[in-house]
């Protein structure tokens, strides 16, 4: 996997990514609080840090480079539980362990925290598309990068 500069997070030793962020004003409402939109924001940057570390960039994807041939992600399912709030200038950590891969698709499990406390948790589902938007299987290249991540982090840890 690629090494990228500390603002596109990185890989801890079980294969998750973890993503650090600070909360702006412009990420919240009236009252100091991050309007509840914007974890769906942090959570998508997180997601894209994360293929970026992976060597896959959003734009040569859609583009199409090497054995990827202009694709990308679009989400299909979510469900996100709100546990606390975050606030103004909080810093967060966004932590993305992939879940499941199949042919077209993947899940991802994100977990937003502030100083090791949830705040907020998401399920996602997120289908391959092409320029169409047909739904079109994982690139051979992107889905073995997943796997290799996704053992990471079903391998249980040794002693």
């Amino acid at each position: 996997m690629n090494e990228a500069p500390a603002l596109s997070g990185w890989f801890a030793e079980d294969g998750t990514h973890r993503y650090p962020l600070r909360v702006y004003y412009e990420d919240t409402d009236a009252g100091g609080i991050v309007y509840h939109a914007n974890y769906l924001r942090f959570a998508e940057r997180a997601r894209t840090e994360m293929l970026s570390l992976m060597g896959f960039r959003q734009r040569e994807m859609a583009e199409g480079f090497g054995d990827v041939t202009g694709v990308s992600f679009a989400v299909r399912r979510l469900t996100i539980d709100f546990d606390a709030p975050a606030k103004l200038e909080d810093t967060l950590e966004v932590e993305t362990r992939i879940v499941d891969i199949r042919g077209a698709s993947f899940a991802v499990a994100q977990v937003i925290r502030r100083d090791g406390r949830v705040l907020a948790r998401a399920d996602l589902q997120l289908v391959t598309i092409n320029r169409s938007g047909r739904a079109v299987r994982l690139p051979e290249p992107v889905k073995a990068a997943m796997e290799t991540l996704h053992a990471k982090q079903t391998t249980p840890a040794h002693s």
